[in-house]
């Protein structure tokens, strides 16, 4: 199991580290979906919740941290 994970950790590490805007670029694009379900559904769950905002600063955020990383 733990040989398991090690090798999806190299993989997906070789992989971002090609591709360094995409997780900040991922973020921002929840940012954007959160305005838009902000703007045609504020009655929604995840209008009055900011669910994806959250998770777009969070990854945005660790993806400038890993990009800068590696």
């Amino acid at each position: 199991m733990l040989n398991l994970f090690s090798r999806l950790l190299d993989r997906l590490s070789e992989f971002l580290a090609s591709r360094k805007g995409l997780l900040p670029l991922i973020g921002m694009l929840l940012i954007f979906l959160n305005l838009l379900f902000s703007i045609f559904a504020p009655s929604g769950w995840l209008a009055q919740t900011d669910l994806l905002l959250h998770i777009g600063i969070i990854l945005a955020i660790f993806g400038i941290m890993l990009a800068w990383a590696l």
